[in-house]
């Protein structure tokens, strides 16, 4: 009895010291409490995802001539088996919606579609000739991407159908629980100059049909703005190929886009991605972000500065320069050097992420990505691809991921050598099963449901090689959560033993299933397989003090003041 009775006692005095601890006064820890942090995003350029009405395709726009007809213009000089196009291919909205639940299958929460205002309705016939593989080279291309804008207050005739306009699209979209991503231009226009002839709408911008501004097919140097008023718009002085390059000093040019892509934010753009940020001083982004927000309080924007340096690119993110996001390309880099084909270290991954002291405002706003439309697509193995998803969904940052890399769609593949070519409906129904859409929609489902990966602070414990340990951990407004991540892109399977930080508690296995308890100042045991990851949840505050105090220090050195 008396065995018994201490032995009562013994457990009634653990129970107290666990909830003393546990008891312990409640601190914020977080990386953001950005809401589009929840969700992972998927970008399309909307022509080459999917034709789903074949109505709007306008193959005979252009005319006869083979010089400016805009449907279907493959790129010559493809090897054999290879292809390229520059023209339409019919993608649309109707192709987008009627796919909705193929992107929302996979976990992500909000799509990014390319510019969906007005382009030029023939190819353009100045410039450089495109060549198989080659770059800055527009001759003969037309706007189906949609970045050569002439009206950016109409839609492109080749997106909408006659029951679905923009409105009907973002709101479908989010009948699927997607949200939408705007591509937005304010640094230029449509190419401008050094077109044999004068070719309609080229260097033109409309207000909703009306002519407001008029390269003439003038070159920057030939502008006038100071008593031409068609040429106020522009600066007269060259920046990208023979686009027109918008004047970011004319009060009117910052009320044209302004009013402009308020109009598609109410018919449901949730938040911006800007092309071309860094061609345009912080100053406009500023004007632009403030009265954007005023609008909209907090709406969500980022932006392409396309630079590896963080410190070129970090200025955007400032509040006193807009407090716009932009894309990670510093980390890109690394990724395509740890995940390509060379398969890098694991620490090639570490100095970029700039958890603490770093140069951005935020760096857990950050757009997260390995590959996009204006770069040679990821050159990797199926196990690459899979490693690079395990690390975008657990680590630090919102994810994108480029439409098709779910099945490895051309790999390797630059701008006029594959990289937008057509994906179809054919494609999407033969990717269910594909090992790279399986383990993608597997980690980005375990991403979806945990606040600490879509949020939390990381807490790195080893990059190194094949292996990585590190924990997210998100405690605010009453919810707790603490995760443990383990990577490993090696080829056979790693056993990992984490103490460091570890708290004590039942953790349980988000893909292998089932729970491990740790007991105070024990360790966690794993074997994770080869190009595998796991993830380990507790659900509940922070006590360890250590893991506090380094918590403590990440909380206080995340963000720029």
């Amino acid at each position: 009895m008396k065995t018994l009775t201490i032995a009562l006692l013994s457990l009634a005095l653990a129970a107290c010291a666990q909830g003393a601890r546990d008891t312990k006064p409640a601190r914020d820890y977080y990386g953001t409490l950005e809401p589009m942090a929840s969700d992972a995003v998927y970008f399309v350029v909307t022509d080459r995802f999917v034709n789903g009405d074949t109505s709007n395709d306008h193959r005979e726009q252009g005319g006869p001539d083979p010089a400016t007809r805009t449907f279907d213009r493959p790129v010559p000089g493809a090897p054999p088996g290879q292809s390229d196009n520059i023209g339409y291919l019919g993608g649309d909205f109707k192709g987008l919606l009627d796919n909705a639940d193929y992107i929302r299958d996979m976990g992500f929460g909000a799509v990014w579609l390319t510019p969906i205002i007005d382009n030029p309705d023939q190819a353009f016939t100045g410039g450089d000739a495109v060549t198989w593989g080659g770059a800055f080279q527009d001759r003969g291309k037309t706007g189906y991407h949609g970045y050569w804008g002439v009206d950016f207050y109409r839609l492109d005739e080749h997106l909408p159908s006659r029951d679905l306009d923009f409105a009907g699209l973002t709101g479908g979209l989010k009948r699927h629980g997607l949200k939408t991503v705007l591509d937005i231009v304010a640094n230029h226009g449509s190419p401008s100059f050094t077109m044999p002839v004068d070719q309609p709408k080229y260097g033109e911008i409309y207000r909703d049909g009306v002519l407001v501004a008029d390269h003439q097919n003038l070159a920057p140097e030939q502008l006038d703005p100071a008593h031409n008023p068609l040429h106020r718009f522009f600066h007269n002085q060259k920046d990208l190929v023979q686009l027109s390059n918008i004047d970011d000093t004319n009060p009117p040019v910052l009320d044209y886009f302004v009013d402009a892509y308020s109009q598609w934010i109410d018919q449901g753009a949730d938040a911006f991605r800007i092309d071309t940020i860094r061609h345009m001083p912080p100053a406009f982004w500023k004007r632009f972000s403030d009265r954007i927000r005023a609008k909209r309080p907090g709406f969500f924007m980022f932006g392409e500065a396309f630079d590896y340096k963080a410190e070129n690119i970090a200025p955007f993110t400032w509040a006193r320069n807009g407090g716009v996001s932009v894309l990670d390309f510093p980390l890109k880099e690394r990724m395509a050097q740890v995940f390509g084909r060379k398969r890098g270290d694991f620490s090639l991954l570490a100095e970029r992420l700039y958890l603490t002291d770093g140069p951005y405002a935020n760096p857990y706003e950050l757009m997260t990505f390995y590959d996009n439309h204006d770069m040679p697509r990821l050159d990797a193995s199926d196990e690459g691809f899979i490693d690079a998803h395990h690390w975008l969904f657990t680590a630090r940052g919102i994810p994108v991921i480029y439409y098709g890399s779910e099945v490895g769609f051309e790999r390797g593949r630059a701008e006029h050598a594959g990289n937008r070519n057509y994906f179809g409906q054919q494609r999407i129904d033969a990717a269910r099963g594909n090992p790279i859409r399986e383990s993608l929609k597997r980690i980005a489902k375990v991403r979806e449901a945990s606040p600490a990966l879509q949020r939390g602070l990381q807490l790195n414990v080893e990059l190194r090689g094949d292996r990585t340990v590190f924990y997210r951990v998100y405690e605010h407004a009453g919810q707790a959560q603490i995760a443990l991540v383990l990577l490993n892109k090696g080829d056979a399977a790693a056993q990992f033993e984490v103490s460091e930080y570890l708290q004590a508690g039942r953790w349980r296995a988000a893909l292998g299933g089932g729970e491990v308890d740790v007991a105070e100042g024990g360790s966690l045991r794993a074997s994770v397989p080869a190009h595998g990851v796991e993830v380990y949840f507790l659900d509940r505050p922070v006590v360890r003090e250590d893991l506090r105090l380094a918590l403590d220090h990440a909380m206080g050195h995340a963000w720029r003041r």
